[in-house]
C-alpha cells in the first residue's frame, strides 16, 4: 500500500471475479482512494446509520427484556405466575425468535431493508405495547411468542445491512454499537421502571402495565419513521451524492475476495453456509455468550433486589451503573478490535471473566446466604 502525499491510498485489486467467470471492471487494475474523502464519507455513514440501528436495537432490547423489571410491580401477582410459569414465559420468546432469524434475512433483500425492517419494527411495538393488556398467563405466552417471531429478525438483518455500507476492517465496531444499544437499553429500562413505577395504581392499573405499554409505544413510531428514514443501499442513500456513491464502489473493490454478486443473497452460498462447521461452532459459542447475556439482563432486576433490603425503586435505580459499565467495554473493546484486527482473544478474555464471576456467585449461593448490604460497609 502506497500513500500518495498522504492524500490517496493506492490498492492492487487481487483479480476478483464474479460467479460466471467475468473479471470486473476495476479487476486487476490499480483501485484509488482518497483517504481524507474516504474519512469523510465514513463520517457521513456513521451519522446516518448508527444512530437508527442502534435506536432500533435499544428498543428491541428494551421490549424483550423489560418482563424483569414489570416483575417487580405486579406481573406475578396479577397473572398468577409462579416461578416455572415465569421462566417459561422468558424463555418462550426465544424459540420463534430462534426459528425466525434464518427465514428473515433470507427475505431482507426482496422486500427492501427499510420496509422488511419498519414492518418488523411496528409489529414487535404493537406486541410489546399489547402485552400490557394481558389478562392471564396464556395471553402472556401468546405475546412472548409473537414477540419473538418479529423481534428474531432484526439483530441479524441489522448485521447484513452494515455490511452493505462497511468493509470488513470497519464492521466490528459498528456491530459494538449494537451491543453497546443493548447495555444502554438495560440501564434505560431500569431508569424508566424507576419511573413508571410510582404511576403504580393509576387508572386503577398496576405498574407492570404501565411499563409494557409506555415502552412498547416509542418503537411504534419509530418503526414507523424507519420506512424513510433507513437507506436501503449506498446507490440509493439519499444523503449521498454522485462522488461518495462512487469512493463507496472503490471501498469495496479494494477489499480481497470481493465480486460483483457479493451484496446479493444466493441459494447456494446459504447451503454452503448450513455446511460450514466453523459456523456451527460459532453458533455453539454465541448461544453459551447469549445464554448469560439474558439470563442476566432478564434477571438482574430480581437478583439485585435480593442482595439487599432495597425497595423497588431503589431496585430499579441500582441496575443501571451495571449496563453503564457494559456499555463503556462494548465502545473500548469493539474500537480495539477493529484497531488491532483481533477477534478471538478478547472473546475469550471477557468470556472467561464471565464465567468466573458466575461461578464465584454460585459458590457463594452454595456456601449460604449473599452477605447483607449493612456488612459490606
Amino acid at each position: 500500500m502506497d500513500r500518495d502525499d498522504g492524500e490517496k491510498v493506492k490498492e492492487v485489486e487481487y483479480g476478483n471475479a464474479d460467479r460466471n467467470g467475468d473479471l470486473g471492471k476495476e479487476s486487476d487494475r490499480e483501485v484509488y482512494v482518497d483517504v481524507e474523502a474516504e474519512r469523510k464519507l465514513i463520517w457521513k455513514l456513521d451519522v446516518h446509520i448508527v444512530p437508527m440501528v442502534m435506536l432500533l436495537y435499544l428498543l428491541s432490547f428494551l421490549d424483550r427484556v423489560n418482563i424483569g423489571n414489570a416483575r417487580l410491580y405486579g406481573l406475578t401477582t396479577d397473572l398468577n405466575l409462579t416461578s416455572d410459569r415465569y421462566q417459561t414465559a422468558v424463555s418462550l420468546l426465544f424459540v420463534t425468535y430462534l426459528l425466525s432469524e434464518l427465514p428473515s434475512n433470507l427475505v431482507l433483500k426482496k422486500f427492501r431493508p427499510s420496509r422488511w425492517i419498519s414492518f418488523l419494527a411496528t409489529s414487535w411495538g404493537i406486541i410489546a405495547t399489547l402485552t400490557g393488556l394481558c389478562q392471564n398467563y396464556a395471553g402472556l405466552i401468546v405475546c412472548r411468542l409473537l414477540l419473538g417471531l418479529v423481534e428474531g429478525g432484526l439483530f441479524p438483518g441489522m448485521a447484513v445491512y452494515l455490511t452493505l455500507f462497511y468493509t470488513k476492517r470497519e464492521l466490528a465496531l459498528r456491530v459494538g454499537y449494537l451491543f453497546v444499544s443493548a447495555a444502554l437499553a438495560g440501564a434505560l429500562g431500569g431508569l424508566l421502571a424507576y419511573g413508571i413505577g410510582f404511576m403504580d395504581g393509576v387508572q386503577g392499573e398496576r405498574g407492570w402495565r404501565w411499563i409494557m405499554i409506555l415502552e412498547g409505544l416509542p418503537t411504534v413510531v419509530l418503526g414507523v419513521v424507519t420506512w424513510w428514514a433507513l437507506a436501503d443501499s449506498p446507490e440509493t442513500a439519499y444523503y449521498l451524492n454522485a462522488e461518495e456513491r462512487e469512493l463507496m464502489v472503490r471501498r469495496k473493490r479494494r477489499q480481497v475476495g470481493y465480486t460483483s454478486s457479493a451484496d446479493e443473497f444466493h441459494k447456494s452460498d446459504v447451503i454452503k453456509g448450513l455446511k460450514d462447521w466453523k459456523i456451527w461452532m460459532f453458533c455453539a459459542g454465541q448461544f453459551g455468550t447469549d445464554t448469560m447475556l439474558y439470563g442476566y439482563s432478564t434477571f438482574l432486576p430480581t437478583i439485585v433486589k435480593e442482595l439487599g433490603d432495597w425497595s423497588t425503586a431503589e431496585t430499579q435505580a441500582l441496575t443501571i451503573p451495571c449496563y453503564v459499565l457494559g456499555a463503556i467495554t462494548y465502545v473500548v473493546v469493539a474500537w480495539l478490535s477493529d484497531r488491532q484486527q483481533q477477534r478471538g482473544l478478547y472473546a475469550a478474555a471477557f468470556g472467561m471473566a464471565d464465567s468466573l464471576g458466575r461461578s464465584a456467585a454460585i459458590r457463594q449461593e452454595n456456601d449460604g446466604d449473599w452477605p447483607a448490604a449493612d456488612d459490606w460497609k
